[in-house]
């Protein structure tokens, strides 16, 4: 799925509304095999791309964990970032796309630098709050229990950028 403002982190959820044809599509093929897609989104000024290369590097690939249809045929899920992956070409275009994809793999750098920094964002959200200036709903409460740095990162940053 190609969303020009979304992005899909690990270790976050996305909640999505299917209303499109080609996206109601592609739910359905989803439901019935692995419940997984990706999220990619389109290089600034770019609304509909014609080719990969009018993609953004890496794109989110997640599982379905709730979807619920409603009448009009439209559905309201929730997608849970699962890892990033680069997409490499589409295999399909009609009735909706399926890409070939590459996983791309974490790199933890020095775990004590890592340890350090995952500190240091914990402490500047503290005094965002402090600020006054509106954080996500339970983000604090959240990130003081993740001890990994990389999951805190994907968190953080899905709080900060969805």
């Amino acid at each position: 799925m190609v969303l020009p403002n979304a992005v899909l982190f690990p270790h976050s959820l996305l909640p999505l509304h299917i209303f499109e044809n080609r996206y109601r599509q592609m739910l359905s093929h989803c439901l019935t095999g692995e419940r997984m897609f990706s999220v990619a989104s389109t290089k600034a000024g770019i609304r509909e791309p014609q080719g990969v290369e009018d993609l953004r590097s890496v794109a989110g690939i997640g599982l379905i964990r709730a979807c619920v249809g409603n009448e009009n045929g439209t559905s309201n899920l929730v997608l849970q970032g699962l890892a990033r992956v680069r997409i490499v070409e589409w295999t399909q275009e009609e009735p909706f796309r399926i890409a070939e994809i590459e996983l791309i793999e974490s790199r933890m750098g020095n775990a004590i630098e890592a340890d350090a920094l995952s500190e240091k964002v914990k402490e500047l959200c503290v005094r965002i709050q402090q600020l006054g200036l509106p954080l996500p709903a339970n983000l604090l409460e959240q990130m003081h229990q993740i001890d990994n740095p990389e999951v805190l990162a994907d968190v953080v940053g899905a709080a900060f950028v969805n």
